[in-house]
């Protein structure tokens, strides 16, 4: 089992350093030859300068290159962005397709299909078993369009990642991250409060020799993040979700 280790940690290092472009600083398989065919949801491939910026300007730590947690900090951006951005799941090279199954807070492992008919992306991450008239956020009524619009106008310089300790490396990842952003735009009926919001949580992702991901379970208080979002005063109808789709800085962000 140690030698099974010390030969994952070696390739976690060698593929992670192989697949960085100079594109993106913190994210793989986003440009380049290999990307070529590669099928995007809003045509092409997204930019995170403005979210990198934020990242870089409030993250609470600052991992060596090549250490652990850089590692592991990339290796969640880059699905993070596949997930979101490439349409085609034979475009994800982070994943392992044939075995990868997520899960939040202990539900049911999903599939990418399950995933997908829930709406992916955020809303598949917002599930609850709360009352529909105490969700605030019900992902029950949200499409990936609209959930995905939901955020990024609540968030317009995006909402930055940070991993913040890592407890154990491959072959089963166990770390801590935060997630952040301020709300400068409506959410939901919300006026905007320029306020930081941000939620905590634990990840465990299990991969495979490859550093394809079999399997990731998140655990986190969505009402950490939903509390921070739903302070200011409430708006009447402004057609935020329409404004939002048809601007295409919003339709790039993550």
């Amino acid at each position: 089992m140690l030698e099974t280790n010390k030969s994952l940690k070696f390739l976690f290092s060698e593929k992670m350093a192989s697949s960085v472009t100079q594109e993106d600083k913190y994210r793989s398989y986003l440009h380049g030859e290999g990307e070529k065919n590669t099928k995007w949801k809003f045509g092409a491939p997204p930019n995170y300068d403005v979210v990198n910026k934020l990242f870089e300007e409030g993250r609470t730590k600052i991992w060596p290159p090549g250490s652990l947690e850089e590692k592991v900090q990339n290796l969640v951006k880059t699905w993070e962005m596949e997930m979101f951005h490439k349409i085609s799941f034979d475009d994800y090279k982070s994943v392992n397709l044939e075995n990868y199954t997520v899960s939040v807070n202990g539900r049911k492992p999903l599939t990418l299909e399950e995933k997908r008919k829930l709406g992916g992306g955020y809303n598949s991450f917002m599930q609850t078993s709360l009352p529909e008239n105490l969700r605030g956020y019900n992902p029950a009524e949200e499409t990936a369009d609209s959930s995905h619009v939901a955020f990024t106008t609540a968030f317009p310089r995006g909402f930055a990642l940070e991993v913040i300790q890592v407890y154990s490396g491959p072959p089963l990842i166990v770390y801590k991250f935060r997630h952040w952003g301020y709300m400068e735009g409506p959410f939901k009926g919300h006026a905007p409060t320029g306020e930081l919001v941000e939620l905590y949580g634990i990840s465990i992702v299990e991969v495979d020799e490859q550093m394809k991901i079999l399997k990731v379970e998140f655990f986190f208080d969505r009402g950490e993040l939903l509390g921070g979002l739903m302070t200011g005063a409430k708006l009447g109808s402004t057609g935020t979700d329409q404004v939002a789709l048809s601007c295409p800085f919003l339709r790039k962000t993550g």
